[in-house]
């Protein structure tokens, strides 16, 4: 199974080639991928201490960062090595403050394995809720370097639990320790015979909890907002925004909207704001114009959202109307800020306990959507409510981080 996997594996990475030259996405992928040895032996001395954490993209990344800022306190002579899979993640954080080296993970062949752990030479590793490259695996076993899965989760129907599976299930060998998020997670472990599991929830409620104890002030959104009832739409998509638009053209002109899409291309931009009827203002324009004369405020920047979400007084977080579903809506929450989303939010274990909890309402078409803006808008005690709901279910469920420690500490 291993040699098909690696046959497979390079002819994958002959296909991706070709496809770079049609995709600026899939060059990044690759193109980033050219200098990582190179970056490590510049940065990576042979005498220097280093710990490596691995994430796949953007989320995992906030996802380990309370685990990595804890890390890097306990072992301050350690260098943070950092890798991603996917360029959304690396391009995004690649200048992030945290790390002292971030570069995109070499696909997973046994050379580049051997190669990549010979540069790093890690005392520890840490991988981030899931991506179980068996290469690698293999390379950090034999080499027996201590490995953890942090904010780890398992469904059924992953191919570690079929009858097919071995291949897979071997790769699990190599992890001293899992940190899962759920019960479920842990009972499907200990059914392949695993013990060595904790259950300590989910690292990225200590992540958006932290949020809180920042300064998230933006003079210009507040200059904005004007001391109006204020609607922030984060991570839009195009299904997102024909329902969304409807709503904005015909509002009460006392409400505010603030738009952040998924994607930020100039001409998605552009064709967005033609499509709304009301004055509307882009970031990237916001310079000798005065923001409060405005009512739609378009985002076409990244890295802001977060920070927005503290003058939002109802929220709208995107992707619920495609797939693989609904946006991070745990940072809207932990502001208190009673969230709307579409109907595919079921593979999202906080969005569905925040919807059961009615925190958050999920609507399925333009008139549901409708009814749910208005009434947070007409009502401010169940906006309130809800707000309410939502800041205290992250509170609930923060934590893991302290777990995780906790048992490094013991160790």
């Amino acid at each position: 199974m291993l040699f098909l996997y690696n046959l497979l594996l390079v002819l994958a990475a002959q296909v991706v080639k070709l496809l770079a030259v049609f995709s600026p996405k899939i060059k990044l992928f690759v193109d980033g991928r050219t200098t990582v040895f190179q970056t490590l032996a510049e940065k990576i001395n042979p005498q220097d201490k280093t710990i490596w954490f691995h994430a796949a993209s953007l989320g995992e990344f906030e996802q380990g960062l309370p685990v990595m800022e804890k890390i890097k306190q306990k072992f301050p002579n350690h260098k943070i090595i950092l890798t991603f899979f996917s360029p959304s993640g690396y391009e995004v954080r690649k200048n992030n403050t945290i790390a002292d080296v971030t570069v995109y993970l070499p696909l997973d062949t046994q050379s580049n394995a051997r190669e990549f752990l010979k540069l790093a030479h890690p005392d520890l590793v840490f991988f981030i809720k899931y991506e179980y490259w068996p290469n690698y695996l293999n390379a950090l076993k034999k080499a027996g370097i201590t490995t953890y899965l942090i904010s780890g989760i398992f469904r059924e129907n992953q191919a570690f639990f079929k009858w097919y599976g071995g291949f897979y299930r071997k790769a699990l060998q190599t992890f001293d320790y899992f940190f899962v998020q759920n019960e479920s997670s842990k009972k499907l472990l200990q059914s392949l015979g695993y013990q060595n599991v904790k259950i300590s929830g989910d690292t990225r409620f200590d992540r958006v909890v932290s949020i809180l104890d920042r300064d998230n002030s933006l003079d210009f959104i507040a200059h904005f907002k004007d001391g109006k009832i204020t609607i922030v739409i984060g991570s839009s998509w195009p299904k997102d925004e024909a329902l969304l638009i409807h709503f904005i053209n015909q509002a009460p002109e006392s409400v505010k909207f603030i738009i952040a899409p998924h994607n930020i291309k100039a001409d998605q931009i552009q064709e967005l704001k033609k499509a709304i009827s009301r004055k509307t203002l882009l970031f990237s324009e916001k310079e000798n114009h005065n923001p409060a004369d405005f009512q739609v405020f378009i985002i076409d920047t990244i890295g802001l959202l977060t920070k927005i979400y503290r003058y939002a007084d109802i929220a709208y977080v995107g992707g619920g109307f495609g797939n693989p579903g609904v946006h991070n809506l745990l940072e809207p929450a932990t502001f208190g800020i009673p969230i709307v989303l579409g109907p595919n939010y079921s593979h999202f274990a906080e969005a569905t306990a925040l919807v059961n909890l009615e925190g958050c309402i999920s609507v399925n078409n333009q008139e549901q959507l409708n009814d749910a803006f208005n009434l947070l808008i007409a009502n401010t005690d169940i906006r309130h409510e809800k707000g309410h709901i939502c800041a205290t279910f992250v509170q609930m469920n923060k934590g893991a981080t302290e777990v995780i420690m906790k048992h490094l500490c013991n160790k």
